[in-house]
């Protein structure tokens, strides 16, 4: 647990632990796999790591950058959570487009999603570990991903990545699943605003209801579990 005192000071905290948690991994292999996160929250985050001293700090070239889920809107539509990544980020910094592996939207959810885990088991073929990172957050009714409280893609247990209609917000979402995130080597929640205070209690020190807490189902099986908060999300803790 990272606690931090608002938000400008979370987010200085979790950039400068990712960047020495990236430079521990390249110590001893060649490549790192970050999945980025969509929504608000971290776009102060992306901000600073696009700037120094963590732009020429980081070596951009090797990192291969993946989505944990996506609105089935077009790229161009600013709720495209990739959109937001590349304007905040990823074109910022020097990064190989190679390494860069969208949700698409320009094909059908159900055909995105199947592509998207063929693109992950080619990556990871059998191995125990996933993703180096995975970088959550976690909405005011505490899904994550796109796992929200009452769906069925909650429960998948076999798919990696799965498309489905959400009658609230009107539209698909593509969304990696429990199973392949936890299995990464380390996973983070980046979470504050005193409208997440309550459901962060439920979610660390309630009884498990992963149909009413969804973030609850995200345990790494292996892998290390970090959560960045800052004081008004930790208000109940």
């Amino acid at each position: 647990m990272h606690i931090a005192n608002d938000t400008g000071r979370l987010s200085h905290d979790l950039a400068a632990w990712l960047s020495d948690y990236i430079r521990e991994v390249l110590s001893q292999k060649d490549r790192f796999t970050f999945v980025l996160s969509g929504g608000s929250t971290p776009k102060q985050l992306y901000a600073l790591l696009a700037e120094s001293p963590y732009k020429e700090a980081i070596d951009w070239q090797k990192i291969h950058f993946f989505w944990g889920d996506e609105r089935a809107v077009p790229f161009e539509d600013s709720r495209n959570n990739a959109k937001m990544c590349y304007d905040e980020l990823l074109n910022k910094v020097p990064v190989n487009p190679a390494h860069i592996h969208i949700m698409r939207t320009d094909i059908g959810p159900e055909e995105s999603a199947f592509a998207y885990e063929k693109v992950l088991k080619d990556y990871f073929n059998d191995s125990e570990i996933t993703f180096d990172f995975v970088l959550l957050g976690m909405g005011d009714d505490g899904h994550t991903l796109s796992l929200f409280p009452g769906t069925e893609v909650i429960h998948e247990e076999n798919d990696w990545v799965k498309a489905f209609y959400l009658p609230a917000q009107e539209m698909f979402r593509i969304t990696l699943t429990a199973p392949v995130v936890n299995h990464a080597a380390c996973v983070a929640f980046l979470a504050a605003g005193a409208g997440k205070a309550e459901t962060l209690k439920h979610v660390l020190n309630g009884e498990p209801n992963i149909d009413l807490y969804p973030s609850q189902i995200i345990k790494p099986v292996k892998g290390q579990l970090h959560w960045f908060i800052d004081r008004a999300a930790a208000a109940m803790l």
